[in-house]
């Protein structure tokens, strides 16, 4: 469909549909990738539309790593509000600095190609344009810290959090607990509006108590947990600009079939049973996929491959 449209048509798709315009920033960030998109990119898409309209100020997205999350939330959607509203002010955080960093740069290469400047007004200042914090023309920034960061006299109206902790530092009470706090004594406190700022949290589970589990104790949260294996029959109905959609996954259905699909992942799992661990092992991980509290004795998980994701075609 959208390869019959003329290139004023494109352009007011990019500007209205944030799941297609994560379609167009895949290319312009690894132009050598090529795969179709996942209903569940479409999900999270949707979610984070609602999130930009003030619907939803309150998010939590779990899925395995590899999955275009940092794409969506870190690097897309600061782009995309930004392209809305040149005025807004973004923090964004990831567990590390430099990581934190990679993803400021990569948003900021969206936000000055071509097509970008085409169909949003937005501009950077030039004399603000570094990765840690670039601002627009309108006072509006995309300001990036790690978890523990300094943000005395900063203020945001929505805050990302992308990956808070490394899996290793998951399993370290002292790092749990330094991160759990640093969000309610710090970043809380960060929110321009503290009842309508929106705060954002995209990342795997790896603890009963990791920031996931600590904020859900404290106030309502929309959650989104996208298992590698579905544990129950799901069904996702979302509002798009297209009309409302639905997408059902039965019970034991992969994720993303075509990159993983079920022989694969049952594959993974019966090699890996009899040297399970808390972190797992060599090039796999766990996600955490029990919507009540866990204990490490109660291990519920399902596995997935951290190879890297082709990505989302060009639309072109």
């Amino acid at each position: 469909m959208i390869e019959n449209l003329t290139r004023a048509e494109y352009e007011v798709l990019l500007r209205q549909d944030f799941a297609i315009f994560v379609g167009r920033c895949f290319p312009e960030l690894n132009p050598q990738a090529e795969l179709a998109p996942n209903w569940h990119l479409e999900v999270i898409a949707a979610k984070l539309m609602e999130v930009r309209r003030g619907r939803i100020r309150r998010l939590i997205i779990n899925l395995p790593p590899r999955h275009l999350k940092s794409l969506m939330a870190s690097i897309a959607f600061p782009a995309w509000c930004l392209g809305h509203d040149p005025s807004a002010q973004i923090l964004c955080v990831s567990y590390a600095q430099d990581l934190a960093d990679k993803l400021g740069r990569d948003c900021r290469s969206i936000m000055m190609s071509s097509w970008y400047r085409q169909i949003f007004p937005t501009r950077l200042a030039a004399h603000r344009q570094a990765v840690q914090e670039f601002i627009t023309t309108r006072q509006g920034y995309r300001l990036a810290t790690s978890t523990g960061g300094v943000l005395t006299g900063r203020g945001a109206d929505i805050i990302l959090i992308d990956d808070p902790l490394k899996p290793e530092e998951a399993l370290s009470e002292a790092q749990r607990k330094a991160a759990n706090e640093w969000y309610d004594h710090t970043l809380y406190s960060r929110l321009n509006d503290k009842r309508n700022g929106a705060i954002v949290i995209i990342m795997q589970r790896l603890h009963e108590d990791d920031l996931v589990g600590h904020v859900l104790a404290q106030e309502p949260w929309e959650v989104l947990s996208f298992a590698a294996l579905a544990e129950a029959d799901e069904v996702h109905r979302i509002e798009t600009i297209w009309g409302p959609q639905c997408f059902r996954r039965r019970r034991g259905e992969p994720l993303h079939p075509d990159r993983e699909p079920l022989e694969t992942l049952d594959r993974i799992r019966r090699g890996l049973a009899p040297n399970l661990g808390p972190l797992g092992a060599g090039k796999f991980s766990f996600i955490w996929t029990c919507p009540q509290p866990w204990t490490t004795r109660g291990w519920k998980i399902q596995l997935h491959r951290t190879a890297a994701w082709p990505g989302l075609p060009a639309n072109r």
